[in-house]
């Protein structure tokens, strides 16, 4: 089965209200100023998830080989998850997300 499908469209973030544009190299799935994301993927890029709710960044993990690592938790039905940072992500809300956690 099939893990990733690249599905990279710009959207309106649901929490910030603002307007992201695609990411040309991979699938955009989250916002760059506040990091936030949709809960609608099972699989990266599927939009086959039935919850919809709002994917809260918790924390940040390093990994040598991904980069930052943005930890979530969906706040309508408390599902954590990971996914990695995008280049034009917000380095400021990244670092704000790691000083939280600590």
């Amino acid at each position: 089965m099939k893990k990733f499908t690249k599905n990279d469209q710009g959207f309106v973030c649901q929490n910030c209200g603002q307007t992201i544009p695609p990411l040309k190299t991979t699938s955009r799935d989250h916002c760059t100023v506040c990091l936030c994301s949709l809960h609608v993927d099972i699989h990266p890029g599927d939009r086959q998830n039935t919850c919809c709710g709002l994917l809260k960044p918790i924390g940040i993990e390093i990994s040598t080989k991904k980069g930052y690592l943005i930890i979530y938790r969906c706040e309508k039905c408390g599902e954590k998850r990971k996914n990695r940072s995008a280049p034009d992500d917000s380095m400021e809300k990244i670092i704000e997300i790691s000083v939280q956690q600590k």
